[in-house]
C-alpha cells in the first residue's frame, strides 16, 4: 500500500470512506463490519466518519459506533471523524458551528469511538450563523487540551482554509472538500492545500453513492483509459486524483468488500502525462 502524510502521520494513499454503512438503505452490520475488515486487509489505514453519519436524529452517532466496533483490538489505523453537522427530525441536515456544541460534540464522539484522543478531528461544515474564526477556535482549544491529536476542516473555500490555519497556528493538518471528475469546482482548494502542505481529502471522489458504479459510462475517457490497463474506472479515477499531489488522500466511500477492494488497488496504478492529460480534459 502506498502511503501518504496527514499532519506527519503516515497512512495508507487511499482511505475509507465509511458514510454509506449509515445512511438509510445501509448494509446489515455484518456486512458492513466485513467491509471495514477487507479495507484493513488491502492496508487501508485512514477510515473516514462523522457523528452526524446516520439514518436520521434518533441514531445519531451510528457510524462512529460501527467503527469502534470494527476496529476492537486493532492499531495504527486513523480515524478521522466530523463534528458540525446535525440530523433533524426526518433525515434533514442542519449546521452548528458553536465553540460550545463542537467541543460537546468532541466528547461525545471520544465516548463512541472509545478512546482517549481523537486521531483527527474535522469541523464539518461552515455554519454561516457562526464566524469561522469561533468555530475553528474550538478546535485549536481541543488540540491544545489533548482532545484531538490532529485539527481539519471540511468543506471550505481557500480563504476560509487560510483563516482555519490561521487560527490554529499553523497547524491545519487536512481539508476535506468533494472533489471527482463531475465535481472538479474544488480544484483551487486542492492547489492550496499542496502549497501549504495541507493533506486534500477528497470526499465522494467517485461521485457520491449513486453514481460510483456510472463513473465510466459518464465520462468516457475514465473509460478509455479503463479498458486500456484492464482495470475498472473506478481505480483510474483515483489514480488520476493521486497524480494530483503529494498531499491527495482519497476517500472513497463503500458498503461493500469488493467495492474498497478495488478502491485500495488504484495505488498501483500509474498513469502516463499522455493519460493524465486526457482525464484531465
Amino acid at each position: 500500500m502506498l502511503t501518504r502524510r496527514i499532519g506527519g502521520v503516515e497512512v495508507s494513499a487511499i482511505g475509507l470512506g465509511a458514510m454509506p454503512m449509515s445512511l438509510e438503505g445501509r448494509p446489515d452490520r455484518a456486512q458492513a463490519i466485513e467491509t471495514i475488515r477487507t479495507a484493513l486487509d488491502k492496508g487501508v489505514t485512514l477510515i473516514d466518519t462523522a457523528d452526524a453519519y446516520s439514518a436520521d436524529d434518533s441514531d445519531f452517532g451510528h457510524n462512529e459506533e460501527l467503527i469502534a466496533e470494527a476496529l476492537k483490538g486493532v492499531d495504527g489505523v486513523m480515524v478521522a471523524t466530523k463534528g458540525g453537522h446535525t440530523r433533524l427530525p426526518g433525515g434533514d441536515w442542519g449546521l452548528d458551528g458553536r465553540p460550545e456544541y463542537l467541543k460537546a460534540a468532541c466528547e461525545a464522539s471520544l465516548r463512541r469511538l472509545g478512546v482517549d484522543a481523537i486521531d483527527l478531528y474535522q469541523f464539518h461544515r461552515p455554519d454561516p450563523s457562526v464566524p469561522t474564526a469561533e468555530s475553528v477556535g474550538a478546535l485549536a482549544e481541543l488540540l491544545d487540551a489533548g482532545k484531538i491529536k490532529l485539527a481539519g476542516v471540511s468543506n471550505f473555500d481557500p480563504a476560509q482554509i487560510r483563516k482555519a490555519n490561521e487560527v490554529l497556528g499553523g497547524r491545519l493538518a487536512s481539508v476535506q472538500n468533494q472533489f471527482s471528475p463531475a465535481f472538479r469546482s474544488s480544484e483551487p482548494e486542492l492547489e492550496l492545500c499542496a502549497e501549504l502542505d495541507i493533506a486534500f481529502l477528497p470526499w465522494s471522489p467517485l461521485g457520491g453513492i449513486a453514481a460510483a458504479g456510472e463513473l465510466g459510462e459518464r465520462f468516457a475517457a475514465f473509460a478509455e483509459v479503463a479498458r486500456d490497463r484492464g482495470v475498472s474506472p473506478q481505480q483510474v479515477c483515483l489514480a488520476w486524483m493521486l497524480a494530483k499531489a503529494p498531499q491527495v488522500v482519497p476517500i472513497p466511500g463503500s458498503s461493500r468488500p469488493a467495492s474498497i477492494s478495488d478502491s485500495a488497488d488504484a495505488v498501483h496504478l500509474r498513469l502516463s502525462e499522455e493519460e493524465l492529460v486526457r482525464l484531465d480534459g
